[in-house]
């Protein structure tokens, strides 16, 4: 598995992995979060030309180089993989933040989702930032437990900077805290 910046032809495939992602919450009685649409390709595209966009890919052979490169190129060329999951991330409090980590159902279980949160954690680290951040829900088990596992700690309200409150502010007015929510931090 290859982590490396997403391709600009590749943005689609992102929102199809975040739609097929999605439907997980369906079968937990959140059909809301099921319908939900993924970012627009506009916001998709902010984030890759930010390079805060990366993708876990399969079949990426042994060309580690080719796939770091930031440039277009075909999701399917040789020695990029295709892409089978993916993670955009902000700058919010001086920390990166976990905008959206998703992987496709059918590569699940595989410690994708955490290469690519291990991924970022290495970049937060050359950057000297020093946490990695983001919000979830509290009683999904592939949300907050999850993440627990992966190093991360809930924040009580007085933990959080004032990008992580604008968040939590965005989320609720989007219908978000329906359902309990938590911000995290994982020291990096």
């Amino acid at each position: 598995m290859l982590i490396r910046a997403a391709h600009i032809d590749e943005l689609p495939l992102l929102q199809d992995i975040e739609r097929a992602a999605g439907e997980c919450f369906r079968a937990i009685g959140m059909p809301e979060i099921a319908d939900d649409e993924p970012l627009p390709l506009e916001e998709l595209l902010g984030y890759r030309r930010a390079g805060l966009a990366w993708v876990a890919a399969e079949g990426a052979g042994s060309a580690e180089g080719a796939g770091s490169a930031e440039g277009a190129g075909s999701a399917g060329s040789a020695g990029t993989g295709t892409p089978v999951g993916y993670l955009l991330a902000d700058r919010i409090d001086g920390n990166l933040h976990v905008e959206q980590v998703s992987v496709h159902p059918d590569r699940a279980h595989r410690r994708i989702g955490r290469s690519l949160l291990e991924h970022l954690a290495d970049r937060a680290r050359a950057e000297g930032a020093p946490a990695l951040t983001l919000t979830t829900f509290s009683d999904v088990p592939w949300n907050a437990p999850y993440y627990v596992r992966c190093g991360f700690r809930s924040l009580d309200d007085g933990g959080l900077g004032p990008g992580l409150r604008d968040i939590r502010d965005r989320e609720a007015a989007h219908g978000l805290d329906r359902w309990p929510r938590v911000c995290m931090r994982r020291d990096v």
